[in-house]
Formats: C-alpha cells, structure tokens, sequence
C-alpha cells in the first residue's frame, strides 16, 4: 500500500534513513506501487510490494550510501 506520509513508513526505513532519504523512499516507493500495479509489467513472480521496496531502496541508493559506521549518509 502507498504511503501518505514519512511517519507510516516501515521501521526498517525510519530507523535507518536521514530524513530526506525517507522523503525519497516514500515518493519513489509510492510511484512504483503505481506503475507496477499489473502483473504483466513486473519480471518474475514478486509482489507488488516486493517491486516497490526495490525501487524506493534503489532510488535512496542514486542519492546515499552507507558509511563505514553503517549510517546512510549523502553521497
């Protein structure tokens, strides 16, 4: 399901991301939920869901990376 605000995001995501990768999860997570809606445009058998987390951690990824403390930092 689409996510209206940062706070509804998965722990995983709030716990670990800077607040304006959150803000780039949400959107592109949100915007992938959409656009894979049909079966037929996802590859192999994942979820609707499955292929959105893809994409929103994809697009963190354009964006930040982890230190080597393990904290997501911007690239």
């Amino acid at each position: 399901m689409p996510y209206d605000k940062k706070s509804d995001l998965p722990e995983q995501v709030q716990d670990n991301l800077p607040s304006h990768a959150e803000e780039i999860f949400k959107e592109a997570y949100n915007n992938a939920y959409e656009q894979y809606k049909d079966p037929d445009d996802r590859d192999g058998d994942d979820s609707r869901e499955e292929v959105a987390f893809k994409v929103a951690w994809s697009a963190v990824k354009q964006k930040y990376e982890k230190n080597e403390n393990g904290d997501w930092v911007k690239k």
